[in-house]
């Protein structure tokens, strides 16, 4: 046989080979899920779907904002935690889960209060010069107290209107 046939006969035979050591050879091994990232300790359970236990809400309402009050308003920002503030109300919304809830808001010692569902801060404006207090009560859907901060100011004698 000549040179150049046996050339040829033997790269064939070496692709034959190799096809079928590829044909035969295991599939590789699926690839190791990776793990599960990290959740930041400060974040809490994504809100969709229901929570076994769920830690007792709080309130956090932060003081005035100094530039408003100079003006005569009341800018009061606030948020629950362990809490969605919604505006909806009644004993079906106590199996909502996460729980949710609102806010009732007194102005100096008020004999009355509102219920506010919009999560934004609250907005005062014409309470004369001196001081003021605000009491937030974080409440469920039946209108029950859960936790409550009172917040203390002063607003100046100032000069203008809102």
């Amino acid at each position: 046989m000549p040179a150049l046939g046996k050339f040829a006969l033997t790269s064939a035979l070496f692709t034959a080979v190799l096809a079928t050591a590829a044909c035969s050879a295991p599939p590789p091994a699926p690839p190791v899920p990776a793990a599960p990232a990290a959740v930041a300790a400060d974040w809490s359970p994504a809100p969709v779907v229901p929570l076994p236990s769920q830690p007792p809400p709080s309130l956090v309402v932060d003081a005035p904002l100094p530039e408003q009050l100079a003006m005569g308003l009341v800018v009061l920002r606030y948020r629950a935690e362990n809490l969605r503030i919604v505006p909806v109300y009644g004993p079906a919304a106590l199996d909502v889960s996460p729980r949710i809830g609102h806010i009732h808001v007194t102005v100096d010692d008020a004999a009355w209060h509102w219920a506010d569902g919009s999560g934004e801060p609250l907005i005062i404006q014409s309470l004369p010069a001196g001081p003021h207090k605000v009491w937030i009560g974080l409440a469920d859907p039946t209108h029950k107290i859960l936790d409550e901060k009172t917040v203390n100011f002063v607003v100046p004698v100032h000069s203008g209107h809102h």
